[in-house]
């Protein structure tokens, strides 16, 4: 069996891309992808099975890059204003062409699922991080039945809610954390 060349499907995966920043998500197809790339379409699926499996990994590729990029981004001191920062960022990156991907992704099954919780556990180290890097945060509300891992996929599932809902409360929601997670909730407004 030959190997397949990564260059070749960073070729495939930037041809799509393409298409898809100038002609739409509808224009993306293994023919276009071919032909954008010089080669022919059976070529194509020797790196991908299908129109979703590109789809995923343009999808994949995007939120790596998107979560590399808010680590990098956010700036507040305080871990709550930190968790808003990293919603106002992920907000606006889904407005943008991450919700239109992850709206194209028909029948990508478990496959999909499997690549959104990668890095929904991304998102989640994240918080982690950030969390231990906040010496403001109360440290004895933390023991086997309340971890920051538990804590963190929390965070994670109900910030995903909200980036869903068309007009978010991301203030309840960040009213709760302080609450929980900070000795007065006035300390960190």
């Amino acid at each position: 069996m030959r190997k397949k060349d990564d260059t070749l499907r960073e070729t495939l995966l930037d041809a799509a891309r393409s298409i898809s920043d100038t002609e739409g998500i509808g224009a993306v197809n293994i023919r276009s992808i071919a032909k954008k790339a010089g080669i022919a379409a059976g070529t194509v699926y020797n790196y991908f099975s299908s129109k979703d499996d590109i789809l995923l990994a343009l999808t994949e590729e995007y939120w790596k890059q998107t979560l590399y990029e808010m680590n990098n981004t956010i700036s507040a001191v305080s871990f709550c204003a930190q968790l808003q920062e990293i919603f106002i960022f992920l907000r606006n990156r889904i407005s943008q062409s991450a919700g239109k991907l992850m709206n194209s992704l028909g029948s990508t099954g478990t496959a999909g699922q499997m690549r959104m919780l990668s890095m929904q556990s991304e998102l989640e180290l994240i918080f982690i991080s950030r969390m231990k890097q906040d010496p403001g945060l109360r440290t004895e509300i933390w023991d086997k039945t309340f971890t920051k891992e538990q804590f963190a996929h929390f965070l994670m599932i109900n910030i995903m809610l909200l980036l869903k809902e068309e007009t978010p409360d991301f203030d309840f929601f960040l009213t709760i954390v302080k609450r929980l997670i900070y000795e007065s909730e006035l300390e960190n407004r």
